[in-house]
């Protein structure tokens, strides 16, 4: 039996290209569904060859503009597109406030560009819960290039680094960004920096300060920070902000910085993964709360209680 035929009917529709089935998967995702994470599961061999680039930073500098322009270049250079942009989440329903689906254009009837917006449902960090599978049935999917764009809160839009393999910051200029970037954290997350809106007064500027800024170096050592003046505008700088994103995913194979960098990603994720199952079966022992009322007393301190309870589960378990 070949292994096409072992795999569910959505992961096959999904490989062959059903936007439908991929929709669908994308909300199962969302939603924890089991269908779609057994999915998941099938067609994780088929994952981790796309180059998927994270766009943070601030609201207000054009993120969504900018990415609209990138599709269209890497549309011209016969890539398969996808984007993920991650909206502050409605107090009401849930769903995303801004709709990117709205904001971000594509022609109708191109299959090779396919755009979601996804709620962050109240998830720290600039991302949705599921962002991580997302991209994965989009790999399977077939795209090349999948664009994942953060909620813009800027100075907590560090998550990123756990998706995406090349990291985009973009900024304006007259914001005071650049040095607001060394306190915020996106500094450190930086692969590319992008002054978005150059056709603004102090522009020059902005790149000239984020390009010292740069030269102070990065989490990486070994990659010098690349600063990209870009403007929707004029439509100027778009393709040198892709050479740059090319250059860092380049040196990411010949440095061997990719392998290194996802064994720590899927190390973490892999140990959060494991705390959350094992906090879920916790929670639901019946010895739980026989272990809270002597630290509700204040004769035991809650690490004694922790560790206590976890030695006598691994002594169970031996």
């Amino acid at each position: 039996m070949s292994t096409a035929r072992r795999l569910p009917p959505a992961a096959q529709a999904l490989i062959a290209g059903d936007r439908r089935t991929l929709a669908r998967l994308i909300t199962g995702a969302e939603n924890d569904d089991p269908g779609s994470r057994e999915v998941l599961r099938a067609i994780y061999p088929r994952t981790g060859r796309a180059w998927l680039i994270g766009f943070a930073g601030p609201l207000g500098v054009g993120k969504s503009s900018l990415i609209n322009e990138l599709i269209a270049h890497l549309r011209s250079l016969r890539k398969n597109v996808a984007v993920v942009a991650v909206d502050p989440s409605s107090p009401f329903s849930g769903g995303s406030v801004l709709g990117d689906r709205i904001r971000l254009d594509r022609s109708p009837d191109d299959p090779g560009v396919f755009i979601r917006s996804m709620a962050s449902r109240g998830h720290a960090g600039g991302l949705a819960r599921a962002t991580r599978e997302v991209t994965r049935l989009l790999e399977a999917a077939g795209f090349d290039i999948v664009l994942v764009e953060t909620v813009g809160s800027g100075q907590v839009d560090v998550e990123i680094r756990e998706v995406a393999t090349t990291s985009v910051v973009v900024l304006v200029p007259h914001l005071g960004d650049e040095v607001q970037t060394l306190k915020a954290g996106l500094f450190e997350i930086a692969d590319v920096f992008c002054v978005n809106k150059a056709e603004l007064p102090g522009a020059d500027r902005a790149r000239r300060d984020l390009s010292e800024l740069a030269g102070l170096g990065s989490v990486d050592p070994d990659w010098t920070v690349p600063v990209v003046a870009t403007s929707t505008v004029t439509h100027a700088g778009v393709s040198e902000l892709w050479q740059a994103i090319e250059a860092h995913e380049h040196y990411l194979d010949s440095s061997g910085k990719r392998v290194e960098r996802e064994r720590g990603r899927l190390t973490r994720e892999i140990l959060a993964l494991t705390e959350g199952r094992f906090a879920a079966d916790l929670s639901s022992d019946p010895s739980l709360a026989r272990r809270v009322e002597p630290v509700l007393a204040h004769k035991q301190d809650p690490e004694t209680a922790a560790r206590r309870w976890w030695l006598e589960r691994r002594k169970g378990r031996a």
